[in-house]
């Protein structure tokens, strides 16, 4: 009985529940508009956490929610670089110092270098 009953359908293709009684989610309709004056409508499922402020158009152009104020946005944090930490343990003037010790270390080891090879 079975295979005539599933005949024609392919297994995960078809489902043969139906939905007739089961209750869409509740939805609030949420309006952006473009600074090209494009309205866009975008159905929100009531229980969302958060509804976006902004929304993109269709122009290209960020759309915003009419008569809200906009939230304040978190404050940038600034990303230290390997310099400005260096900054912070050093001045110039005892980089500059080090970076002459260390030049003339090499130069030195250069100059043994050429001697033994002379020799």
């Amino acid at each position: 009985m079975i295979e005539t009953s599933m005949r024609g359908t392919r297994l995960g293709a078809l489902s043969l529940e139906r939905d007739d009684n089961v209750p869409a989610a509740e939805r609030i309709l949420v309006t952006y508009i473009c600074p090209n004056n494009h309205e866009t409508v975008i159905p929100m499922s009531t229980e969302a956490d958060e509804i976006p402020h902004e929304w993109d158009c269709r122009c290209g152009a960020v759309g915003v929610r009419p008569n809200e104020i906009a939230p304040e946005k978190p404050e940038e944090r600034y990303v230290r670089t390997h310099w400005d930490m260096l900054l912070e343990r050093r001045t110039l003037k005892e980089l500059a110092d080090l970076y002459d010790e260390r030049v003339a270390l090499l130069h030195e080891a250069r100059g043994e270098l050429s001697l033994k090879r002379s020799a």
